[in-house]
Parts: C-alpha cells; sequence; structure tokens
C-alpha cells in the first residue's frame, strides 16, 4: 500500500497527517476552520485517497499558519506515499462544474512545484475563512509535493462554488495522476528515469 504519515510541529502548528493513495476516499479532518475541513473532506472523497488530519494552530492569531501547514504536511505525506513514482500516470486533468461555476485544474506530478492560481473571490471569506488563504493553501500543497499545478476558474459568481469546484477538480487530477498505469507500472513515466 502506498500510504505515509507526517507529523509537523512548528511553535506555531501541531499537525499530523496519514494518506493511503489506493484508498476509498475515507476522512477523519480537524483542523479547527470549519470551511478548511470541508474542502479537505472533498479532496479526500473525490481523489478517494484516504486523508486523516489533526492540526492545532495558533487560531487565537488568524487561520494562516493553521492553513499553510496543513497544505505542507498534506504535500509532504502525498510526496512520500507516492516514493519513486514508478508506474503512476503521472498528469491528471478535470473540468469541475458546480452549478454556475467550472473550474479546469491540470497537475504534473513532475517533481518541479510550481502554481498557476486564476480563480478570483468576490468577497474576503467563506464562513470564517479569509478567502485569500485558498491560493495559499494551493501553492503550499504544490510546493511540498512537487506538482506542477493550474487551477481556473473559467466563469463562476459563487465564491463557495468557486472554491468547492477547485477543491474537487484538484482531486480528481489528483485521482487520475497517482493511479498506476497497468501498461507500464514497472517504469517511471519520464524519459529521464525519474522525477
Amino acid at each position: 500500500m502506498r500510504q505515509a504519515t507526517i507529523s509537523r510541529a512548528t511553535k506555531e502548528t501541531s499537525i499530523d497527517v496519514t494518506v493511503n493513495l489506493d484508498g476509498v476516499g475515507a476522512y477523519d479532518i480537524s483542523t479547527g476552520i470549519g470551511f478548511l475541513d470541508h474542502m479537505l473532506e472533498q479532496l479526500s472523497r473525490h481523489s478517494l485517497i484516504d486523508l486523516s488530519v489533526k492540526a492545532v494552530g495558533d487560531l487565537h492569531i488568524d487561520q494562516h499558519h493553521t492553513t499553510e501547514d496543513t497544505g505542507i504536511a498534506i504535500g509532504e505525506a502525498v510526496a512520500q506515499a507516492l516514493g519513486d513514482k514508478k508506474g503512476i500516470r503521472r498528469y491528471g486533468d478535470a473540468l469541475s462544474p458546480m452549478d454556475e461555476t467550472l473550474t479546469r485544474v491540470a497537475l504534473d506530478i513532475s517533481g518541479r512545484p510550481f502554481l498557476v492560481w486564476a480563480c478570483e473571490f468576490s468577497q474576503p471569506r467563506l464562513g470564517e475563512m479569509d478567502t485569500e488563504l485558498f491560493e495559499h493553501w494551493f501553492h503550499s500543497f504544490a510546493g511540498s509535493a512537487g506538482l506542477t499545478l493550474h487551477v481556473e476558474t473559467l466563469y463562476g459568481k459563487n465564491n463557495h462554488h468557486i472554491i468547492e469546484s477547485a477543491f474537487k477538480g484538484l482531486a480528481r487530477s489528483l485521482r487520475t495522476a497517482v493511479e498506476i498505469d497497468p501498461r507500464k507500472a514497472d517504469a517511471v513515466p519520464s524519459t529521464k528515469g525519474m522525477l
């Protein structure tokens, strides 16, 4: 089984993450930020990656550190679970509709972290979460997982729909990219021989 557990402790946060890339989409999420919990549940459910996240952070200051460090820890766990990346499909993409919103997500498990973010929000908060933190979570996740990640809302008005379609698009893209390709299960998907 391609699984990993990461524990990350700083003066700002304490986070324990476990992932199983070959799971069924089971999740157990507690970050102290309700909206982030909801998004991470969507990520697990639609990627079929089992995900456990227990985070305690300095929420009395703000949500920045907890959001950032959660993205980092989940990304590190995904990277560790991928191991040498032998046999993975490597690429994934999805068009993710949610009512009036359509978001496009494309990723490459390249080992070259990069985020292109083209999503805009018309309000500063969703629930208790600052909308500017969503880009930061995706940036932190892509960086520590080693992904080239493009996220673009093609159109949409409802802020909840915009971010939820982004997380669901990431989930569906990850599901494809981390799957083992039965035609090349013995090889790293790169002409360089490594990722």
